[in-house]
């Protein structure tokens, strides 16, 4: 026998409010700003985001250390009401994303473009620089 509470799993009371038919604030919080596609080869690691609506110049993309981030930022434009009603769906406000892509990358070469929404960075590998040893002293 399981606990019904109002006919629902009293486990489950909170599983509808995170939905996108009940709460898309929520979803949006939780969910990345924005969907990419990771792959890569032999030579290359290749990243295409979806950014529809965002302007080139709106775009960064930024490499520190071994963690490449992609940012960019959508204004809220303000629409004349002329109904009872309004719903706003869209998102806007600032948005990024980062990953970390390895140290055998080459950072002096990334190359990005951005056209019809879609941003795509081709990121090429190195060979990875051989790690010196150092013998350290036993006491």
């Amino acid at each position: 026998m399981t606990l019904k509470l109002y006919g629902r799993d009293p486990m489950k009371m909170f599983e509808d409010v995170f939905t996108d038919k009940v709460s898309p604030f929520f979803t949006s919080m939780m969910s990345p700003a924005f969907k990419v596609d990771i792959s890569e080869d032999d030579k290359a690691i290749f990243i295409e985001a979806d950014m529809p609506g965002m302007k080139k110049e709106d775009v960064t993309v930024s490499m520190e250390d071994d963690v490449l981030s992609i940012s960019a930022e959508r204004e809220h434009s303000e629409e004349e009401k002329k109904k009872g009603y309004h719903r706003i769906e869209r998102s806007w406000g600032s948005l990024s994303r980062s990953f970390t892509v390895g140290d055998n990358v080459d950072s002096e070469h990334i190359d990005a473009s951005y056209d019809n929404g879609v941003l795509k960075i081709v990121v090429p590998k190195k060979e990875p620089e051989p790690k010196r040893g150092v013998e350290i002293p036993v006491k």
